[in-house]
């Protein structure tokens, strides 16, 4: 794997990105993320309805800002907008909007083309557009023509095991503008179970010269190096992985550059790393929101820990960032 990827005439200074994840990879996740080696990540999945619509609750979804966390954004850290939809103008108009509000800022446009929710695809969105190459063509092409900034896609295997047709795809995304693509190796009949097929991205590829990302199952070091080393992709996606685990991104970095294992962190890293991911939380939603969602991924931290799973039933009890730090004090 090379040091940097080029997306459009973007240069991405590694090949370790953390993907999308609906509820989970907001501002305070990626923010945490980033201080432990991400190089580029992806908002949470944003209707392109909701935005054309100016949905305030979407629009928050879309915040990369925390206050009093401050980082050098260029060059260092790149963040993709990822949009979901079916009709080629109304991605056109969403990116638009995005690309020209100064309250949001954006490096890339990401069209997720691989999410395999159910009220997602019986509305004919996300990986529900692999079964209509031409109209997932349609759609990139718009975007691409409607904005400055690079245009990425995130596909699957296919939608069902009997149309393994991600090659198909990804080639209709490069003949369309697309800078990237990133392929889950999994139909959307699979879900997030059953085995990777490793096959199928090693086969995009080979099919297309514009860069092509890897991901499913990426849990470690090794298991970014084995994708890498058997598909030829240009780089690795995380995302389930990082949940409690923000640390897997230096890990894998530095596997891939010298063969190093960094040792998996200890228990007082995971709880002060816990407290600080809570306040972050707090700090850009506000302590009611904030602590409500932080409910979900607190437990990741401690999963395994001695005490851990008497522990989870009064973390979802909790109402306050001060309730929470008593009850990670607890553990330490």
């Amino acid at each position: 794997m090379q040091g940097q990827i080029k997306i459009g005439g973007l240069t991405v200074p590694g090949g370790v990105m953390l993907g999308p994840m609906a509820g989970v990879t907001d501002a305070s996740f990626r923010a945490v993320c980033r201080m432990h080696g991400c190089v580029m990540a992806y908002t949470e999945m944003i209707s392109a309805k909701s935005v054309c619509f100016g949905s305030e609750h979407t629009l928050r979804l879309l915040d990369s800002e925390i206050p009093g966390v401050c980082f050098d954004h260029a060059g260092k850290f790149l963040l993709s907008a990822q949009l979901f939809g079916s009709d080629p103008e109304i991605m056109a108009e969403a990116a638009r909007i995005l690309e020209a509000d100064p309250s949001h800022r954006f490096d890339m446009f990401d069209i997720n083309m691989g999410c395999p929710a159910l009220k997602i695809i019986k509305n004919g969105e996300g990986s529900a557009l692999m079964q209509n190459p031409a109209l997932a063509g349609r759609i990139i092409f718009s975007v691409v023509n409607a904005i400055k900034k690079p245009v990425t896609v995130k596909i699957r295997k296919g939608f069902s095991f009997s149309c393994p047709n991600a090659a198909e795809v990804a080639l209709a995304a490069e003949a369309n503008g697309a800078s990237m693509v990133a392929v889950h190796g999994r139909t959307r009949e699979q879900q997030y179970g059953g085995e990777v097929d490793l096959d199928i991205i090693a086969a995009v590829k080979a099919a297309v010269k514009i860069p092509v990302i890897g991901n499913g199952d990426v849990t470690s070091p090794q298991a970014a190096k084995k994708m890498i080393e058997q598909t030829f992709c240009d780089g690795v996606m995380v995302s389930r992985a990082a949940m409690g685990n923000p640390w897997i991104f230096n890990q894998i970095e530095t596997f891939l550059k010298n063969g190093f294992i960094i040792e998996p962190p200890g228990r007082e890293a995971k709880l002060e790393t816990a407290l600080l991911h809570a306040g972050l939380a707090v700090a850009h939603k506000g302590e009611h929101i904030g602590t409500k969602e932080m409910r979900k991924l607190l437990p990741w931290y401690i999963k395994g820990m001695r005490g851990a799973s008497g522990l989870r039933a009064r973390i979802n009890a909790a109402e306050t960032l001060d309730e929470m730090k008593a009850l990670i004090d607890e553990m330490a």
